[in-house]
């Protein structure tokens, strides 16, 4: 009978991809260095590019011999596969950096994504709640156990500023000025922003920074610095990280009777939704959310005025009514 490690070595093994070109890891790590793109924007480059690439390796093709109506063929292979616009926009995106990259600092021949048109992607409305729901998800958190108190106050800050929820575990304390009800948050890039709190937000922060709170969750252990230096910590007094903070808002959600509709995101679509109803200016709410693009917070400009439009036929005694004669 063969012996355990002879069956092993017997077993087939997966094969290995192989690793990305030089062209594209130098422009992987130009994304790091130069443009401080977040490790998760990198893991998605790196993925698609590795999937550029083998697809480039089945024609016996590097990257710098691409032509455009081999990228061309890429995007069609991705979409008769079944993969989303916003998917196909992206795998784009991070073909053509490389290409760009290799062309002005690796003396490529030429770039074959130049004249490569992007699969347009359809607008997607954010899912707002209603300004009643966000109360009652807000309310759905009782108690003033530690737990209690840090959980109110995510959702609380989550709805105050439209914040990433990347940006909310990244808090640490010296980013919150409490008595100036004022909060930096570090957005895509790093790139900083100071956002203003409003006074529930501010409440349910000082609750959990006050003792019985965080301190409860820290005390006794041995932590990093990084963990001592968090915002939001775990019951294990760990920085909390993205998918923990996305657990909490969803426990919320269920108990609030909105289990399908909220997200963190969704609290963020919120947010803006709200200021625009309210009357806010649409650059300050480009600002406050950290967006790069105005583009972006016209978005919720639409999801405004569809709202205003629904709140109008419901309301108006003459909103549907037909028009007489005269």
């Amino acid at each position: 009978m063969a012996s355990s490690a002879t069956r092993a070595d017997a077993s087939p093994r997966p094969l290995e991809r192989p690793p990305l070109s030089a062209d594209a890891e130098e422009f992987l790590a130009y994304l790091s260095a130069e443009r401080g793109r977040a490790a998760s924007s990198l893991a998605s480059y790196r993925r698609d590019l590795l999937a550029y690439e083998d697809f480039l390796r089945g024609r016996d093709l590097e990257l710098r011999g691409a032509s455009a109506v081999v990228v061309e063929e890429y995007l069609r292979l991705l979409e008769s596969t079944g993969r989303a616009p916003a998917t196909r926009a992206r795998a784009l995106a991070a073909i053509r950096g490389a290409h760009a990259f290799a062309l002005a600092e690796r003396s490529a021949p030429g770039d074959p994504t130049r004249l490569v048109a992007a699969p347009r992607v359809p607008a997607g409305l954010p899912k707002a709640l209603t300004e009643d729901e966000v109360e009652r998800l807000l309310a759905s958190v009782v108690g003033d156990d530690a737990r209690a108190l840090r959980d109110r106050a995510v959702l609380e800050l989550l709805y105050a500023t439209g914040a990433r929820i990347s940006e909310l575990v990244g808090l640490s304390r010296r980013d919150l000025d409490l008595e100036a009800r004022l909060v930096r948050l570090f957005g895509k890039g790093s790139k900083e922003r100071i956002v203003p709190v409003g006074g529930p937000a501010v409440a349910a922060l000082e609750a959990w920074m006050a003792p019985g709170g965080r301190s409860e969750m820290v005390a006794g252990r041995r932590l990093r610095r990084d963990d001592l230096d968090a915002v939001f910590v775990s019951t294990r007094g760990r920085r909390m990280d993205r998918q923990a903070a996305w657990v909490v808002v969803h426990a919320a959600a269920v108990r609030a009777g909105l289990a399908e509709r909220v997200t963190p995101h969704v609290l963020r679509h919120s947010c803006a939704t709200h200021l625009l109803d309210h009357g806010a200016d649409i650059r300050v709410v480009q600002e406050l959310l950290g967006h790069a693009s105005i583009t972006t917070t016209q978005v919720y400009t639409k999801v405004s005025q569809e709202h205003l439009l629904r709140e109008y036929r419901s309301a108006h005694p003459r909103a549907l009514a037909t028009r007489r004669a005269h």
